[in-house]
């Protein structure tokens, strides 16, 4: 028979402190069979007393982040359940940095502590956690490819057991005829969807030279090489994207029209290119740099030639999140969204017209949904990949962004520019609908 009170009870009173409200709207069992909060709530585990620990010296997101990538506490049920109570509780539920406890909150969360005999010192982060961000100045070529190798050397094979064969890990475009609810073929029938998409705000037509940015395992460049006959440059800073880049345009028979290269997109200086595709890379630029980044690719980019810049949005407000929670440790080290004025700012102030703007949160939420159930579905495949605890990063860093996505508090956009001068016909959205 399942234990109603003892050590499950003292951790409800300690996450309703973190939580800054006065009951949880979880269900919590304890490492001693214990359980409480609410009938039928979504689960959360603790396995030790361990995972208290860490929440008393980093309470809040940071804390319970470490606590479940160590495994020390887990979500056994449906995650995007078990997340979406706990994100919309108290001091979760605003948006920008977690709000520090008050001395009494601390002393109340140490006298639980004492009871449950979790005090000691500080435990150790998980090996996982990024250091990008002790080493040189922040968006510097250096750290920039530190932080790049951080997210994206984690594997080529375990990537491809999230993302599936498209190798696409940027918002999919879904409509009815891609199985919203979920399967293989509708990801991948999505993915091709928003590449082809790309492919046809950028105006493609054969002999055009195309510029990708932040080009990936070369899914893009190779559809735009195929499909519509044009020569790509694609540039990226992980050396394991360049690689199976390389080896698939190879094993397509397009290495002369495709060239991957490891590179800086602020080192390439053999333009000028018909387009350049910008598709989840900018997030990675900085606030500080996104005038640069917009003067590079203004620079390379020919009269009249577009650029489609794809890129996440902070929607919440002034606010942005805090740099010093789980994404910016685990996940993406050093990267900063913008709004979406600030982006079309940056964009205008840097010669460029804007064209046309989609926005497409919901479809982004679609997409993380799809690649947590590829993940869940090969979860050992992908542990033996890369570690448990990056496969625990992952799973908890996509169910919490697709909420982020749902509940509107992110957002991803399609801004569409182009260089002022040269003989382009007036452009009208018939020619990609």
């Amino acid at each position: 028979m399942t234990k109603t009170t003892g050590v499950a009870s003292r951790l409800a009173e300690a996450l309703a402190i973190v939580l800054g409200t006065k009951g949880i709207p979880l269900r919590l069992r304890a490492w001693d069979g214990s359980e409480a909060g609410p009938a039928g709530a979504p689960i959360i585990e603790f396995h030790s007393r361990r995972a208290l620990r860490r929440i008393l010296w980093s309470p809040g997101q940071l804390g319970l982040s470490r606590a479940y990538v160590a495994g020390e506490i887990d979500a056994p049920g449906d995650i995007f359940a078990s997340f979406a109570a706990l994100s919309s509780a108290g001091k979760f539920a605003e948006p920008g940095p977690f709000p520090a406890p008050t001395a009494r909150e601390v002393w109340t969360l140490l006298r639980t502590a004492v009871r449950l005999g979790a005090v000691g010192p500080n435990p150790a982060p998980p090996p996982e956690e990024s250091k990008v961000h002790r080493h040189g100045s922040r968006h510097s070529k250096s750290r920039d490819a530190a932080a790049i190798s951080h997210h994206y050397d984690v594997g080529n094979d375990f990537y491809a057991l999230v993302l599936g064969p498209s190798m696409i890990y940027s918002c999919a475009v879904w409509n009815a005829d891609h199985s919203q609810h979920g399967g293989p073929d509708g990801l991948e029938a999505a993915q091709e969807a928003k590449i082809d998409l790309v492919c046809r705000k950028l105006g493609l037509r054969p002999g055009m030279r195309v510029l990708d940015v932040g080009c990936g395992w070369g899914s893009f460049a190779l559809h735009a090489a195929q499909r519509y006959g044009v020569e790509v440059v694609g540039v990226t800073l992980s050396n394991e994207q360049a690689g199976l880049a390389r080896k698939r345009v190879a094993d397509a028979g397009f290495t002369d029209r495709v060239e991957i290269r490891v590179q800086d997109y602020r080192d390439v200086d053999d333009g000028p290119f018909d387009a350049i595709s910008s598709i989840g890379m900018s997030e990675h630029v900085g606030r500080d740099q996104i005038s640069r980044y917009v003067s590079q690719l203004h620079g390379l980019l020919r009269p009249g030639g577009r650029l489609l810049n794809h890129a996440i949005s902070w929607n919440a407000g002034p606010t942005s999140p805090d740099p010093d929670s789980f994404i910016p440790r685990y996940v993406f080290p050093d990267g900063e969204m913008l709004s979406l004025a600030d982006m079309i700012g940056a964009l205008e102030s840097g010669g460029l017209e804007v064209l046309d703007v989609e926005a497409l949160r919901q479809h982004y939420a679609l997409t993380l949904r799809a690649w947590v159930r590829n993940l869940e579905q090969h979860w050992d495949e992908a542990v033996a990949a890369t570690s448990t605890g990056r496969a625990r990063i992952w799973r908890l860093y996509m169910a919490a962004s697709a909420l982020g996505f749902e509940e509107g508090l992110t957002g991803v956009n399609q801004v569409l520019v182009q260089r002022s001068g040269g003989t382009e016909p007036p452009l009208r959205r018939t020619e990609w609908i």
